[in-house]
């Protein structure tokens, strides 16, 4: 199982992030099997941090094997999705910004990939996260900059894509810091997807 990440996929999230343009195609990363955590399971902030963001995303199951997908059939190689957190320590990844160097120790640390629980997939999906009880993101998928068939198609030039991976497909604007005692919640319309109680 391997877990892709889109970064910089929604333009207003790309503005609040001041330093970064508009990609012109997908831009991934990958985060290991270790930093999966699932619902019923809690977020331990590291010690390695002292500023952890959430970024809450729509995260698609793959569910056939394929490689050098074509668009027209990108839409075949995805069954459900769910909404998860991507974990980021934003002090890590400005000092590795500032060498140079990659980022994976800032983005793919042990727990650093929340899922909740899966849903049939939908045509339109308009999601809310909140944190504490306050609403903090809302992303629609057509605010997505790159679509999930782009994702999809894209990935699989480089990666082959096999049943069981996961896709986070980009966070809309609203990051930011969690620390332990918060709560952070996501829904697709009334249904709570995720919950994740950070310790």
């Amino acid at each position: 199982m391997k877990i892709f990440c889109i970064g910089l996929n929604y333009k207003a999230h790309i503005a609040e992030m001041k330093h970064f343009s508009v990609p012109e195609s997908p831009v991934i990363f990958m985060k290991p099997p270790t930093a999966l955590l699932k619902n019923g399971q809690s977020f331990f902030y590291p010690d390695f941090s002292s500023d952890v963001h959430y970024e809450g995303e729509i995260v698609l199951r793959v569910c056939k094997n394929g490689k050098k997908i074509d668009k027209k059939f990108a839409h075949k190689y995805y069954d459900a999705f769910t909404l998860g957190f991507d974990f980021t320590a934003r002090d890590l990844q400005a000092e590795q910004k500032k060498k140079g160097m990659p980022w994976e120790i800032s983005k793919s640390f042990d727990g650093s990939a929340f899922i909740g629980d899966f849903l049939p997939l939908e045509k339109n999906i308009s999601f809310t996260i909140k944190k504490n009880n306050e609403i903090v993101q809302q992303g629609d998928t057509s605010m997505l900059i790159f679509s999930f068939d782009d994702i999809v198609t894209h990935i699989s030039k480089f990666f082959t894509l096999q049943q069981g991976d996961l896709i986070y497909t980009g966070t809309p604007q609203g990051v930011g810091p969690v620390l332990p005692g918060d709560v952070l919640e996501g829904f697709v319309e009334d249904k709570m997807l995720v919950r994740c109680e950070v310790r």
